[in-house]
This record gives structure tokens, sequence and C-alpha cells, in this order.
């Protein structure tokens, strides 16, 4: 289990701890935190579980991005070199601590 940090674009923090084998994004629904819709279930379809990684150590520390995730980034809003889509970020005790931050809206 991990403890996950999501922020809001405007700032509110939320905390969630997640089971090892989710991903940010489930654990972001099943905990009823706003900002990440999921509106394809995490099936890398629609981009709308995108979100930020500011930390640069912890952006290194996250599996390379699987085949087809940039594509759907670049439909994301605003996305940048340090965006990532959460249902591609599986949890494990390693990521105990990851602070992930929402844009402003999900497209």
């Amino acid at each position: 289990m991990a403890k996950i940090k999501y922020i809001e674009f405007n700032g509110t923090e939320h905390e969630a701890d997640v089971a090892n084998g989710l991903s940010v994004m489930e654990g972001a629904i099943q905990n009823d935190i706003p900002g990440i819709d999921a509106d394809c279930g995490g099936g890398m379809s629609c981009a709308t579980c995108h979100v930020y990684i500011n930390d640069d150590e912890w952006f290194r520390k996250l599996p390379e991005k699987e085949m087809g995730e940039d594509d759907m980034l670049d439909q994301a809003f605003e996305p940048k070199s340090n965006s990532r889509l959460s249902c591609q970020l599986i949890v494990s005790d390693d990521l105990d601590g990851l602070t992930v931050h929402m844009p402003e809206k999900q497209v």
C-alpha cells in the first residue's frame, strides 16, 4: 500500500492510501478525489486521468511510458514534459509518498 497525494489545480490537497496493484487513477476514483475523470476506466483511450509529476526525482523513478501513452497525452489538456496518465501508474510500495498534480481540466 502506498500513500498518494493528489493536488487539484486550485491547490486543494487529498491523500489516499492506495492498495498495491491498483493504478493511481483507480486510487483517485475509489477515494472520490475530484480532478481525475477516467472516462475510459483505465483503458488508455481518453487522457482524462492526466496528471503532472512535478518532482523530477519521482518522475525518474516511475516506469517508462507504455507505447501509446505519449499519443494519448497529446490529446490531454496542456500536456507537459512531466505529464503522465495516472491509469498507467501502478501502485507499489515504491510509490509511497508520490504526489500528482491535476491540470485545470480534463479534456
